[in-house]
């Protein structure tokens, strides 16, 4: 298979991203309540206060941009810059409709970064550097436009076995069609998951004091067909496998989904354990 450039690789996400949208502005009060918790995190890791300027990369439909908003307060604010431009408009929705004048949301590239050399006090991001193409070139983007003594904190995905409610999909799916061995090195969900990788990639960029913790927290559903459909919804990647499946391995897929899923029921709910990454830098003055 020819390896597709980076160029072809972003242009994919963006039509992918675009594409789920809607389903992430449907869930998306319930991901707020059941993920608000790493929002906070990012924003502390950033180091965060009254007055500064951020930059959040892959804002997508807000996060943690709009909790960066409110933290800064008036004097400050936040740029969120995401590819899909749909996924956008659900942001600026979101900010309009909390009162937030002090964030604005733009399309963009993290790799090449629209901004002028020491323009932000802090940078945040998550669940977005794994998926570029390029992420050492991101990691010197995000450097060059960090003033000297600004914090950059970033949540990326660990391991695919700490993190169930994301290896279900792609477990079911592989019963029923052969798929090719994921490549370590390409563009994925967990393509940061082993420690030290995102941070030696920061530190070579030139950032210090780099830390690099595994966070372990849970997430849950009301029901694994709960689980099943935000999934249909949200999950781009999973969608391009599905579209593959005739309607009976469709039906097959749902149901290996859906039994898994209840291997994690809680009492009246389905509760999943995830594991996160979070890595912080600050650029010396």
């Amino acid at each position: 298979m020819t390896r597709q450039s980076p160029q072809q690789i972003i242009e994919g996400q963006r039509q992918d991203w675009n594409r789920v949208a809607g389903g992430w502005e449907k869930w998306d009060r319930f991901f707020d309540e059941q993920m608000a918790f790493l929002n906070h995190r990012l924003v502390a890791d950033a180091r965060l206060r009254a007055g500064m300027q951020v930059l959040d990369l892959g804002s997508g439909t807000g996060y943690p941009a709009l909790l960066g908003a409110r933290t800064v307060g008036p004097n400050g604010n936040v740029v969120g810059l995401d590819l899909a431009e749909q996924m956008l408009a659900v942001a600026r929705r979101k900010a309009t409709s909390q009162g937030l004048t002090n964030v604005t949301f733009r399309p963009g590239d993290a790799t090449t970064l629209p901004f002028e050399a020491n323009s932000f006090d802090t940078v945040t991001s998550r669940f977005c550097l794994m998926f570029l193409p390029e992420i050492p070139k991101a990691a010197a983007e995000i450097v060059r436009v960090l003033r000297p003594g600004g914090w950059v904190a970033a949540a990326v995905w660990s391991a695919p076995e700490k993190n169930p409610s994301i290896g279900l999909s792609m477990e079911a799916i592989k019963s029923v069609i052969e798929l090719p061995p994921p490549d370590p090195t390409a563009p994925g969900i967990f393509r940061l998951a082993t420690p030290g990788d995102l941070a030696g990639m920061l530190q070579q960029a030139g950032l210090v004091d780099v830390t690099d913790h595994e966070f372990l927290a849970e997430w849950s559903y009301a029901s694994a067909d709960e689980y099943y459909t935000s999934l249909m919804e949200i999950a781009a990647p999973v969608q391009n496998l599905m579209a593959k499946l005739s309607d009976q391995q469709k039906q097959e897929v749902k149901h290996r989904i859906t039994q898994a899923a209840s291997n994690y029921r809680r009492g009246d709910r389905i509760t999943f354990p995830m594991a996160v990454r979070m890595v912080a830098g600050r650029k010396p003055l």
